[in-house]
């Protein structure tokens, strides 16, 4: 004769149901959420850097050494960027870091144009048109804060094509006016748009 009990396996324990549903109900939520922690103190403190790599750089007398003040002032952006949204994260506990869901999202909009400035710049300047860059760079860049920011909040992808339509006129502009141009979009915008985002959006 067949066990009953057997034949019909209890169902699962209450608490255990209740705990899927959470853990279901969590990433449901943090797959809609928006990735919060761009610090606006952040972005102005990388404007300043950028203002001074501008004046640096427009006092240099070869291409090459007006190249490596940018990209020595490109990594120091990075370091500066990365250091506050994670200050930003820490301060306000946030479930959306660089590693949740919206994080990645954020990270995966934001790079792969910023790979392509990367690649193209090389052969632009061995190609003899490094006067090109400034309009290269601004464009690029604000296409990844506009993709990326896709999953951000609002000011960001506008940020980003306030870059994306400086860079164009960039590449249409006469090449000395590059490092002013630089200045007005890596120095300006991002402490015009840094101040928006830590005011509006908490820090």
């Amino acid at each position: 004769m067949t066990d009953p009990q057997r034949a019909h396996p209890s169902p699962p324990a209450l608490h255990l149901r209740a705990m899927d549903n959470l853990r279901f109900i969590r990433e449901t939520m943090e797959g809609a959420a928006y990735f919060t922690d761009v610090s606006g103190i952040g972005e102005v403190a990388v404007g300043v850097t950028a203002l001074a790599a501008s004046y640096l750089a427009s006092r240099q007398e070869t291409a090459w050494n007006w190249l490596m003040v940018w990209l020595w002032e490109a990594l120091l952006a990075l370091l500066i960027t990365t250091g506050a949204i994670v200050w930003k994260a820490t301060r306000r506990s946030s479930e959306t870091n660089l590693f949740s869901r919206p994080g990645r999202r954020f990270a995966l909009g934001l790079f792969p144009p910023l790979i392509a400035g990367a690649l193209l710049t090389p052969v632009l300047y061995t190609s003899g048109n490094a006067g090109m860059l400034p309009g290269l760079w601004l464009l690029l860049y604000g296409a990844g804060v506009v993709t990326g920011g896709a999953f951000s909040v609002r000011t960001v992808p506008v940020m980003g094509l306030a870059f994306m339509g400086l860079g164009a006129g960039a590449l249409i502009a006469p090449s000395s006016w590059g490092d002013g141009l630089m200045a007005a979009g890596f120095g300006g915008l991002h402490i015009l748009f840094g101040i928006v985002i830590a005011w509006r959006h908490g820090g």
